[in-house]
């Protein structure tokens, strides 16, 4: 089977690639030739980058974006494509542990990212829908009850729901009205296509302010990386501040229609929207290199709860989680201020994209941005996450396996479900032929065929899970 793909009882199911992909054909844009300069670089052709560069092409700035693949062909394009300021039950631990101004400004700078949304999709046809946005909690009534406290401390209309149009009993939920979802690709293709932007120019190494490719070298004054995890090392420690998180998602034909966007309050629960006539579910979480519920947990959930229902696809993507659920944004690092980052995005990438690009614009154009130091990526990373992502690492490192991670060493773990080798460190994948699949890995995985094949325990066990 090719990379990611999965039996299942479904012969109409399209494996790994999302129905975004499906449903529209994006830009094509040509490859570095030589050596370039300009004065704004962006790397990573994600909607963060394609928003930084369609902004700077606004103000009329010298810019160019460089993507490894082609644009949208990364995290962007496995996205559920929700656009809402509710990210889970943030409120109340942002007023806890920043306080009630940071979370404040948190919430502002969400909402304007939906407000510039709002204003940019009347002129692009990207199935742009306003929906209300719920977070709910199966057991933890009190958890509701303080997240509503935080969101009436930081006047914002949220609304209490006791039940929900899903076959879930909860135990409460949270609304927040006029929020929204899209098409993620059509608005992209829509953003791109008059922007300067190469495609298939893989940026191995930056030095200093040259971009190293294989085809030419380009020389930026600035450089904004967007490259969903961050590549260099040497700046900002950002392999410690980081680590990736996985989570899956079908396509539901003859499924019930939800009337907005849910998802649970805890980190391995589900999602739901529904996209034109199909319900997308979600969920199966699990951190990169570990085990988790996948595919195999919403099928069994879909098998339950929506019988008649037929899977038309199926697909995962990850996640960069910071250590305090805030993304990183801005400067790179305090030794490197020509350098900028948008990252740590936590799940919730539509929107944090936009808000990046707004913040990164404001930046480079030497406007001060109201948010910046609620996104600072040089405040304090001593927080609970660090000591984890601490213990994982080292244990990783001491695993005794020929499969190392070509980005730090880590010891590569085997993922049957997705046919990857996958790094529970940082985040890395590569597929089963040692192809580089998701950064911070910027090298192949060698692999002699000859002398090695992945774990056939492993195999053997993933695989009568999914018979199960």
């Amino acid at each position: 089977m090719r990379y990611g793909e999965q039996m299942n009882d479904s012969k109409n199911v399209k494996m790994s690639q999302s129905l975004w992909c499906d449903q529209v054909e994006l830009p094509k844009f040509e490859s570095i030739s030589g050596d370039l300069k300009t004065d704004v670089l962006i790397i990573g052709g994600g909607m963060t980058g394609v928003l930084c560069a369609y902004f700077l092409e606004q103000l009329g700035a010298d810019y160019m974006l460089v993507e490894a693949r082609t644009v949208g062909n990364g995290v962007t394009k496995n996205t559920t494509a929700k656009i809402t300021s509710q990210h889970g039950m943030i409120y109340s631990d942002l007023i806890k542990n920043a306080g009630e101004e940071k979370a404040m400004l948190y919430l502002a700078a969400n909402q304007q990212a939906l407000a510039k949304y709002k204003q940019l999709c009347q002129s692009i046809d990207c199935d742009f829908e306003e929906k209300s946005a719920f977070v709910y909690s199966l057991e933890d009534y009190h958890k509701v009850e303080r997240e509503m406290h935080a969101l009436d401390s930081l006047d914002f209309p949220a609304f209490f729901a006791q039940e929900l149009p899903l076959p879930l009993k909860v135990a409460g939920a949270i609304e927040f009205e006029g929020q929204a979802q899209f098409h993620p690709l059509k608005f992209l293709g829509a953003l791109a296509k008059d922007l300067r932007i190469y495609e298939n120019s893989f940026v191995h190494l930056l030095d200093g302010h040259t971009a190293l490719t294989e085809t030419g070298e380009i020389r930026a004054q600035r450089i904004i990386v967007a490259t969903h995890f961050p590549f260099m090392n040497r700046y900002g420690s950002y392999f410690l501040k980081l680590y990736q998180h996985r989570s899956y998602v079908i396509a539901l034909a003859n499924a019930t229609d939800v009337h907005g966007m849910y998802v649970d309050e805890a980190q391995n629960g589900m999602s739901f929207r529904n996209h034109q006539n199909l319900l997308l579910l979600g969920g199966g979480d699990h951190r990169t290199g570990k085990e988790g519920g996948k595919w195999r947990e919403l099928r069994t959930f879909a098998k339950t709860y929506y019988p008649e229902a037929e899977e038309i696809y199926a697909w995962s993507t990850q996640d960069c989680m910071s250590l305090d659920s805030v993304p990183y944004i801005g400067p790179y690092a305090k030794s490197a201020p020509d350098i900028y980052v948008a990252t740590g995005f936590n799940k919730w990438g539509m929107t944090t994209a936009m808000a990046a690009a707004m913040i990164l614009t404001d930046m480079l154009n030497g406007k001060k941005n109201a948010f910046a130091d609620v996104f600072s990526p040089q405040r304090s990373i001593l927080k609970p996450q660090l000591f984890l992502n601490g213990i994982e690492t080292t244990l990783n490192f001491l695993t005794p396996t020929r499969r190392r991670c070509t980005h730090l060493g880590c010891a590569l773990k085997w993922n049957e479900t997705e046919q990857s080798w996958d790094c529970p460190c940082h985040g890395s994948r590569f597929d089963e032929g040692g192809q580089l699949i998701d950064n911070p890995a910027l090298k192949d995985l060698r692999i002699d065929h000859k002398k090695s094949s992945p774990p056939e325990s492993s195999k053997d066990d993933d695989q009568n899970q999914e018979r199960k």
